[in-house]
């Protein structure tokens, strides 16, 4: 059966699900936005469940226990810098996509939230990345239930409400 896709806006960090992903970066070190938002809210562990981990490439995902943090795991991925689209962003983000749900399947989360990957400081046009995130998630083999795509603002919102067609 498909997972339930849905959008909503609010604080990732607030979250009741199984797992949130975080947008991070290739170092997995602590960051600024979504990524600098979740690791203050998870407390000072993080950083060195983090630093463990020894690392990440982009379009991969590893997780971490969420530690203060409603969600009982968090799924850092790491998506694509945007450079035009030429670079293989597009193929690096659906994979990010991909692998956080593969991910959350060898965890047993049932329910995962996903803020909008490489649409912040990394410069990823919102639009097509929403779609991509969407396009993925619908077409992903996961045991995931519920995925829940989490906006900061309106337009973000916006953004998946108009892919998801509601």
């Amino acid at each position: 059966m498909a997972a339930t896709l849905e959008a909503v806006q609010g604080d990732i960090t607030r979250e009741t699900v199984d797992a949130i992903v975080n947008a991070a970066n290739s170092g997995l070190a602590r960051g600024g936005g979504v990524c600098g938002a979740i690791f203050a809210a998870a407390g000072p562990d993080l950083d060195a469940a983090c630093a463990d981990l020894g690392g990440c490439p982009t379009g991969d995902a590893k997780a971490t226990p969420g530690f203060r943090l409603p969600a009982r795991w968090i799924i850092h991925a790491v998506g694509p810098v945007w450079h035009g689209g030429d670079a293989g962003e597009p193929v690096q983000l659906a994979s990010a996509y991909r692998r956080s749900l593969a991910v959350a399947d060898e965890l047993g989360a049932r329910s995962v939230a996903f803020p909008a990957i490489s649409t912040g400081i990394y410069g990823y046009p919102l639009d097509a990345a929403t779609a991509i995130a969407v396009r993925t998630c619908q077409e992903a083999d996961t045991d995931v239930d519920v995925i829940r795509f989490v906006a900061f603002d309106d337009r973000t919102l916006d953004a998946y409400q108009r892919v998801l067609g509601n």
